[in-house]
């Protein structure tokens, strides 16, 4: 039997490459020594994608990732995953015309929380994500209560991802900025916080968080692995 062929829509190199080696890392305890799903990836310029969230144009974000999903499908991919939280914003414009089924990142982590018994969810990432209704619309589907950060939080937040760590720049500082920020969401009283920006596990972990980490780039990524196992054609 052999699992599914994966797909990833990259956006950002450090959120992806995370995402990829989890799958690739993590397969052999469910599939055998070395063993792994077939995975292809395809990653246009970032510069491209934030040239028209700059811009707010969702459309053109989604036409592009409707073009990787379609360059997938022709090298064989059977469904995608895309390990950017920001740019799930353009998936409902793309989904019904898309070539491949997608996993949604937002209902992976909202599928943990639930799992976890949490029951309110502080949301990080970029200010374009933190605005959104990516997370939102999957908690409340579930019942489950958010907080996003305060304005201020949200642009130093997003100073750090796009400045730093999507350029693979890790800051001792930028950790004090992030556990003082979910230390007040905390206080404010959430008992889980997303790491709603692929590259933010890179710094941010249940070890150092003053809450439990629903980390949304692995959740993806186990996500799926269980797809591909579960539905490998024989």
């Amino acid at each position: 039997m052999v699992p599914l062929h994966i797909g990833i829509a990259a956006c950002s190199a450090e959120g992806a490459a995370l995402c990829y080696r989890t799958i690739c890392t993590e397969a052999p305890a469910l599939l055998g020594a070395h063993d792994h799903p077939e995975v292809t990836m395809h990653t246009p310029s970032l510069g491209d994608y934030m040239g028209h969230i700059y811009r707010g144009d969702w459309s053109a974000v989604g036409a592009m990732m409707l073009a990787s999903a379609e360059k997938l499908a022709r090298v064989g991919a059977d469904f995608v995953i895309c390990p950017d939280n920001t740019i799930h914003q353009a998936l409902p414009e793309i989904e019904a015309r898309s070539p491949l089924p997608w996993l949604h990142i937002a209902s992976c982590v909202a599928e943990e929380a639930c799992a976890r018994d949490f029951r309110r969810i502080a949301i990080t990432g970029t200010k374009w994500l933190t605005e959104s209704e990516v997370y939102p619309r999957q908690f409340a589907e579930r019942s489950l209560g958010y907080m996003r950060p305060h304005l201020a939080e949200r642009e130093e937040i997003n100073r750090i991802i796009m400045d730093e760590l999507v350029r693979g720049v890790f800051r001792p500082e930028a950790v004090t900025y992030f556990q003082k920020a979910i230390g007040r969401l905390k206080a404010e009283g959430c008992d889980a916080v997303v790491l709603g920006c692929t590259e933010i596990p890179l710094i941010m972990n249940d070890a150092n968080s003053p809450l439990p980490t629903l980390d949304s780039t692995r959740l993806l990524a186990r996500a799926a692995l269980r797809r591909a196992i579960a539905g490998r054609a024989p």
